[in-house]
C-alpha cells in the first residue's frame, strides 16, 4: 500500500504531493514501483496535528482519488469522516482506511456498511492533538487486542461484513517506541487471535527513528532517512502473514516482501523428514 499524503503538514513528506496533479503522478509512480494499492489522505494524523474542515479535506482528496481510479489504480481513502469516505467511494475508491476504526465519526460504520466496501479498523485511543498522553499500557499487546476486538464488534454490529474487515495495530498512535516494537514482535499473535487480515503501517515512524539513533539521547534521523528500517519491518510483517504494509517509499519494501515470500516458499519446499537421533554411547562399556 503506497501512501499519497495530499497535505501541507505531513510528518513524512512535508507537502511534496499537496497539489492534485503532483499527487496523482506520485501515486502512479508508486504503482510502477510495485504498490498494489494507493492510500490517499487529505488530513495529517501526525501527533499534535489539528483537524482540517470537511470541505478542505474533500477538496484535497476527491480529484486525486478520481484521477487515480480512472487510471485503473486500486485506491483506498484515508479518512475519519463518513462524508469523505462516501464521496471518495463514489469517486472510485475501493477501500476505506479509518485510523479511528469508526470511533471518530458515528456515521462511518453505517456509511461503509451501506456500500459494502472493505474497511480498515485501526487501534485508536484518541485524536492526534493529545494522543501521546494516552500511551499508557500495562500489557500493550493484550490491551491492543482487546480494544481492537471492541472496534471490530462495533463494525460488525453496524452491518459491515467481517470478511470485509482489515485490522491495523496502529503503530505510532498513542504508543511509545517500546509499545510499537512489542506490537511488531507480536504480529503473528495479532493476526492469529483476531483472525482477520492485518495491515502494518510502520513507515518512517518515530519508533524507527529511535531504533536508528546512533546512541542514547542522540537525535533520530529525519523521517525520509528511515526507509531501510521501514523495509526491515515490511519483511518481518510479510514473514508473519500480514495482508499489506503501508509505506511511503515502495520499491525497498516491495523487494523486501518478495524476498520474504521467496524464503517462505523455499521453506515449504524443504523435505519434512526427521533426522534419526544418534544412539547414546555406553559410557560404562567405554570407561
Amino acid at each position: 500500500m503506497g501512501v499519497v499524503n495530499v497535505t501541507p503538514d505531513s510528518f513524512s513528506d512535508g507537502g511534496r504531493w499537496f497539489e492534485a496533479e503532483t499527487a496523482v503522478k506520485h501515486g502512479l509512480d508508486l504503482v510502477a514501483q510495485g504498490a498494489d494499492l494507493i492510500d490517499v489522505g487529505g488530513e495529517s494524523t501526525r501527533p499534535g496535528a489539528a483537524r482540517v474542515d470537511e470541505d478542505e479535506e474533500l477538496r484535497r482528496v476527491l480529484p486525486v482519488v478520481r484521477d487515480l481510479a480512472d487510471e485503473g489504480v486500486v485506491v483506498s481513502v484515508d479518512t475519519m469522516r463518513a462524508s469523505v469516505a462516501a464521496r471518495a467511494l463514489a469517486a472510485g475508491a475501493a477501500l476505506v482506511n479509518d485510523v479511528s476504526g469508526g470511533l471518530a465519526d458515528p456515521r462511518m460504520v453505517p456509511a461503509v456498511a451501506e456500500t459494502g466496501a472493505p474497511f480498515v479498523v485501526m487501534h485508536w485511543r484518541g485524536r492526534s492533538i493529545d494522543m501521546n498522553n494516552r500511551a499508557v499500557y500495562t500489557d500493550v499487546v493484550g490491551e491492543v487486542l482487546a480494544e481492537l476486538r471492541e472496534s471490530i464488534h462495533r463494525a460488525v454490529s453496524g452491518g459491515i461484513d467481517p470478511e470485509r474487515i482489515v485490522v491495523d495495530p496502529g503503530l505510532g498512535f498513542a504508543k511509545r517506541a517500546e509499545h510499537d516494537l512489542a506490537l511488531v514482535a507480536a504480529l503473528s499473535r495479532l493476526r492469529t487471535e483476531l483472525g482477520l487480515p492485518l495491515l502494518v503501517a510502520a513507515s518512517r515512524k518515530r519508533f524507527l527513528g529511535r531504533v536508528l539513533a546512533a546512541e542514547k539521547g542522540a537525535a533520530p534521523p529525519p523521517a525520509r532517512e528511515r526507509d531501510a528500517a521501514t523495509a526491515a519491518v515490511s519483511s518481518l510483517a510479510a514473514r508473519e502473514g500480514a495482508w499489506a504494509v503501508r509505506v511511503h517509499e515502495v520499491r525497498a519494501s516491495a523487494d523486501a516482501v518478495r524476498v520474504a515470500h521467496a524464503v517462505e516458499q523455499a521453506a515449504e519446499a524443504l523435505p519434512h523428514t526427521v533426522a534419526p537421533v544418534p544412539e547414546a554411547k555406553d559410557t560404562e562399556a567405554t570407561a
